[in-house]
């Protein structure tokens, strides 16, 4: 088996702020002395793992007493989960106190709680940071409340004990899970991913807007009903990402046909889906022109040296395939081949498929 997949993608988007900072600028970075635009790995797998294609192979988020479809696979991120056990709990019947104790007994097997709001009635069952569950963990936490409930009685260790086990959700295989005051419940991420950067000089530019009050009819004032300012920019995309698909394998709890299924979803999300930041204003939406695929066992490299300097000239998609091809065929030549096996897609020249990249992505 091929344990690295290292997947390498050029993206045009045209103008757009698919990832702002905490001023609402797009984000950059400096590199090679120049500044790029940046999006960050946080948002590219926010986007991902909510994304149509994730939803139509894995099924989407739910709630505690939402019941999932056969074959679905994906994770709940949540703070609130002691809050809905609170109350189900309620709902079957147990008195406010007991039902407030034994949800905080359930959610803290996730996370520390937070401490008591008297704003916030039920903040104490929040969990302070997010927490990943998986289909068997919401699907054991209400088995465990439909058995308190009937037997009237306070969730016991060996109640509690077998509560973790995410074997079966894909976001959580390939992303990971870390509960920092529950480590036993960490799980090692199978998927890295890089922040995608600009491949050349960028320019965030700002867009000077106004809107019109439709029922002002110029009486007093004609002026516009709103003014405003976004600021955007446009680039050519480089984004890394590098799979280990036995720990994918071991993460899925061996189960090859699921591995397969989540490397091909990631693979397709990267090439096709974009984060959301600003869609309605931009419509941001693009395709990968460009990816190469690799496989093999050695030590994994990312291919951002190609755009240390950064691409100018007319044809910028071209050039930076081009550049790209170079040096990895020069890392190769110095280091020795990275992979055991290779494939691409070419938009530009039609070569390659995305369909012949999923195959490649899962075969051994």
């Amino acid at each position: 088996m091929n344990r690295f997949l290292q997947l390498h993608l050029l993206t045009h988007y045209g103008p757009a702020n698919l990832n702002r900072d905490d001023s609402g600028r797009p984000k950059t970075v400096l590199m090679g002395g120049s500044t790029r635009l940046r999006v960050s790995s946080q948002s590219l797998k926010r986007a991902w793992r909510t994304s149509d294609v994730f939803a139509a192979a894995f099924g989407r988020p739910l709630g505690l007493q939402e019941a999932a479809a056969d074959g679905a696979h994906t994770g709940t991120r949540t703070k609130r989960m002691g809050v809905e056990i609170y109350q189900r709990l309620r709902a079957g019947g147990i008195a406010e106190k007991r039902a407030l104790e034994w949800a905080a007994d359930i959610a803290a097997r996730f996370g520390k709680l937070k401490k008591a709001d008297k704003e916030k009635p039920l903040a104490e069952l929040e969990i302070e940071q997010l927490a990943h569950f998986s289909p068997e963990e919401r699907a054991a936490i209400n088995a465990l409340l439909e058995v308190l409930i009937a037997e009237q009685r306070a969730p016991q260790e060996a109640d509690l004990a077998p509560l973790r086990a995410p074997r079966s959700a894909v976001d959580i295989a390939l992303f990971g899970r870390m509960l920092a005051d529950t480590p036993a419940a960490n799980v090692e991420a199978a998927a890295q991913v890089a922040h995608a950067i600009a491949v050349h000089k960028c320019t965030v530019e700002d867009d000077y807007f106004t809107a019109v009050d439709d029922l002002n009819r110029h009486d007093e004032d004609a002026g516009a009903g709103h003014v405003g300012e976004t600021e955007f920019g446009a680039a050519v995309f480089y984004l890394y990402l590098c799979i280990d698909r036995e720990l994918l394998l071991d993460n899925l709890g061996g189960d090859r046909a699921l591995a397969g299924q989540a490397l091909a979803a990631l693979l397709e999300a990267a090439a096709k889906v974009a984060p959301t930041g600003k869609q309605n204003s931009f419509a941001s939406r693009a395709r990968a022109s460009y990816v190469l695929a690799e496989k093999g066992d050695d030590q994994p490299r990312q291919l951002s040296v190609a755009f240390l300097k950064a691409i100018a000239g007319s044809d910028l998609l071209t050039d930076a395939i081009a550049a790209l091809r170079t040096a990895r065929a020069r890392m190769d030549q110095v280091y020795g081949p990275c992979a055991a096996a290779s494939a691409e897609l070419d938009a530009l020249s039609g070569e390659g498929s995305l369909a012949d990249l999923q195959t490649f992505a899962v075969e051994d």
